[in-house]
């Protein structure tokens, strides 16, 4: 199993060195490839387990592309922070994509993923031949956003990896009472990088700049122009049901300009579902063999 995945390294379109990770089927496949995109401190270990699922589905096998943003995971940090926007970070998994040779795919946003996913729909709509959207939609409640930003930015440093999952679980566990103990193991394994035995988070802490200036007493910018480009695109929406940052108001817009668009409510979590968790890794499966048979 060890063989089909292999390390990405590539050269972003102002020369910064970024990281991904390509997992490949054992059998040849004509079936599109998945691009998994993380949340805004995330990185490509969040979708390890469901890579892997979809790698070697017994099915319907296909490739999967997982990327380290910059200033994430093993990608190199940017110095100069205000390059950590969705528009150079959309540019950044172009370069990654051509490096593989990839012309089109599904792609699965989670979070700041999906917003992503939204600019790619206007600059590279050729790449988008179906979407699915963790717990993001083209506008998110000032609620939801200013959460995360509070967590992020009181976290404390971990002790150790005990520590850390239990930490998690004390910030998050109200909004997630489905996650068992190994899955809190797990999320913690994908937030946190051991430096000489010291638990840090993976990601640029200059990063938490760009929330800096945001004004919480008015609305957030939309991207309900970009989300109306997809229109025609098969769609996928996951909702955790106690999420604060994709309101289900928005949903319902969604569904009334795409028609055809399918949401699945994660019972048991809020924001943003882990996607290797109960039935959503079969879903997922499901959604992306039915864009291969619409292709």
């Amino acid at each position: 199993m060890a063989d089909s995945v292999r390390d990405i390294h590539f050269s972003a379109p102002d020369g910064l060195q970024l990281y991904g990770r390509l997992y490949q089927p054992e059998v040849k496949t004509d079936n599109l490839p998945v691009v998994c995109l993380p949340g805004l401190t995330r990185n490509s270990r969040d979708f390890h387990e469901l890579a892997l699922y979809l790698s070697q589905h017994p099915q319907t096998p296909r490739p999967v592309i997982t990327f380290d943003y910059r200033g994430r995971g093993r990608s190199a940090y940017d110095p100069d922070w205000s390059h950590y926007n969705i528009g150079v970070e959309a540019g950044d998994v172009i370069a990654g994509l051509a490096h593989l040779q990839i012309h089109q795919a599904v792609f699965l946003g989670t979070s700041r993923g999906g917003l992503i996913t939204h600019i790619l729909a206007a600059i590279a709509p050729q790449l988008l031949a179906g979407v699915i959207l963790n717990d993001i939609g083209p506008e998110i409640s000032v609620e939801g956003l200013q959460q995360i930003g509070s967590y992020l930015n009181g976290a404390r440093q971990p002790r150790n990896w005990n520590d850390a999952a239990e930490l998690q679980h004390q910030v998050h566990g109200a909004y997630f009472p489905a996650l068992t103990s190994e899955d809190w193991q797990r999320f913690a394994r994908a937030i946190y990088r051991e430096d000489n035995g010291i638990i840090r988070s993976d990601y640029d802490p200059n990063l938490l700049k760009t929330m800096e200036n945001i004004d919480y007493t008015q609305k957030l910018p939309d991207l309900w122009a970009q989300f109306d480009l997809m229109k025609d695109l098969p769609l996928l929406v996951i909702r955790g049901e106690n999420t604060k940052l994709l309101a289900q108001e928005i949903v319902e817009e969604m569904q009334r300009r795409h028609n055809s668009l399918q949401v699945f409510n994660v019972s048991g979590q809020g924001h943003a579902p882990l996607l290797e968790t109960g039935r959503i890794p079969d879903l997922i499966a499901a959604f992306a063999a039915g864009v291969d048979l619409r292709e």
